[in-house]
């Protein structure tokens, strides 16, 4: 699989975190477009390569961006992905979610793993040090709505008009968890 020499950030049991490449552009795109019926109308990944170079280099060059591969362990399959967006630095230490399992992941508690990995990453003081995250989800999104709740985020709010997908404007709920409430203390500590 591509990327596979990328050494993990973070490993779990099945999966590990990784840092998006650019040479990732042939497998993501592949996986990407194999499940676009899973992720309408929720979500839009790039299918080319084209577009995922652009992605990738949002999420490689922009300090308020942090992008993860989410990829099976042995052998690197890229399973899905996570990325932690909108990162505020000083008093706010925040950042907000988006993801997305490719179609052969689905199911298989991958994803779960990975987001589980992604929050030891994201509130250790020697990954990306942040306090809070939080996820944005359309109502209807129930497999979205059960992997936040089962990582522990708690529905904290509801926002009308949230967010342009697919041609509208789109309700979202807002989740959000904290270090505290994952049982890893203050930034501080």
């Amino acid at each position: 699989m591509s990327g596979t020499a990328t050494p993990c950030l973070v490993a779990g049991e099945r999966v590990g975190l990784r840092s998006f490449t650019y040479e990732d552009g042939a497998e993501f795109t592949a996986h990407a477009r194999r499940s676009t019926a899973h992720h309408h109308p929720w979500l839009f990944p790039p299918l080319t390569d084209k577009d995922y170079a652009v992605y990738a280099q949002r999420l490689i060059d922009d300090p308020a961006k942090a992008g993860f591969l989410v990829c099976e362990r042995p052998g690197g399959r890229i399973a899905g992905f996570i990325n932690v967006n909108n990162i505020v630095e000083g008093a706010f230490l925040s950042g907000t979610l988006g993801y997305g399992a490719f179609a052969h992941a689905i199911g298989r508690g991958l994803m779960g793993e990975g987001l589980r990995l992604l929050l030891t990453h994201a509130f250790a003081s020697t990954g990306l040090g942040l306090h809070r995250l939080e996820a944005n989800i359309q109502p209807g999104n129930a497999a979205s709505i059960a992997l936040v709740r089962a990582a522990g985020f708690r529905l904290e709010g509801y926002s009308p008009d949230f967010l342009y997908i697919d041609g509208a404007w789109r309700d979202h709920e807002r989740w959000a968890i904290t270090r505290e409430m994952t049982g890893r203390g203050s930034p501080t500590s």
